[in-house]
């Protein structure tokens, strides 16, 4: 069993930053794909970024240029860096793990963390 847990949500105004860390409780390393997803209210979740073992990254069209993903392996942590929200990025944030498939969602969730933008 992989435990995920995220944190660095918050409130903050238009223009400003987050950073959202996941925390896993095993080595990432060897993990295959590490993602962030978003859930708004009455939507379904989206990825945002994810990152492969390999340091492969992928953005949704809606957040390239603003966020930025990145792992530590050493430190078996995977963050999400948002810059220049918008009020429309609101949503509960989750990290996502998925271990050996070479594609689809992941094996594991986190138990999200709130993210709140306001204009």
């Amino acid at each position: 069993q992989v435990q995920l847990v995220e944190s660095g949500g918050g409130l903050v105004q238009a223009g400003g930053s987050l950073r959202l860390s996941c925390a896993v409780s095993q080595s990432i390393a060897s993990i295959n794909a590490l993602g962030w997803y978003r859930q708004p209210p009455g939507k379904q979740r989206e990825l945002v970024a994810r990152i492969t073992s390999g340091g492969i990254t992928y953005y949704a069209d809606s957040v390239k240029g603003r966020f930025t993903i990145s792992r530590d392996n050493a430190k078996n942590t995977v963050y999400l860096q948002m810059n220049s929200l918008k009020p429309e990025d609101t949503s509960v944030y989750y990290c996502g793990a998925r271990l050996v498939r070479p594609n689809g969602g992941p094996d594991y969730w986190g138990q999200g963390t709130q993210v709140t933008v306001s204009s």
